[in-house]
């Protein structure tokens, strides 16, 4: 599996996606059945998984060459705060916490909503945060999944 994701591009496990994720999980049910089921061979397995990392590079080469299929079939970034102006309807539709956003303002050094110019759910489930302030690097928050509700945001 490592080496599969390694050719298919993937350095880092965060990099994966849905598609990716589900993927893996086939294939490895896939070899799991060949290696205890009736066709325990390793070639029942390897055609098994192989054939699933073909349907995924025909699947990413549609999305590739096809804007319909790509806006159908992948998720896009969501725009969490806007000149200083949070997004509250979206963060709560996103399952993102208060505490979880002033999180990720404090570790790109802002202080207040009001200072962001640009906040970013990523599809890749971190929070991008670009200040209005030019001294500031732009960093990305690696987002915690512990689900709290939205009050107290402002």
């Amino acid at each position: 599996m490592i080496i599969a994701i390694r050719v298919f591009g993937k350095k880092e496990l965060s990099q994966l996606n849905t598609a990716d994720v589900v993927l893996i999980l086939l294939i490895s049910n896939a070899v799991q059945n060949a290696m205890v089921g009736p066709d325990s061979s390793l070639q029942g397995g390897l055609i098994a998984a192989f054939v699933l990392f073909f349907l995924n590079f025909i699947y990413k080469k549609l999305i590739l060459k096809n804007r319909k299929i790509r806006n159908l079939l992948e998720t896009k970034p969501e725009i969490l705060i806007h000149k200083g102006i949070a997004d509250f309807t979206m963060l709560s539709k996103l399952g993102i916490t208060s505490e979880e956003l002033f999180e990720a303002m404090r570790e790109h050094g802002v202080d207040k909503i009001k200072d962001v110019k640009l906040a970013m759910f990523e599809v890749d489930g971190n929070i991008s945060i670009i200040s209005g302030d030019h001294n500031l690097k732009e960093t990305h928050y690696k987002r915690k999944h512990n689900h709290k509700n939205l009050q107290g945001a402002n």
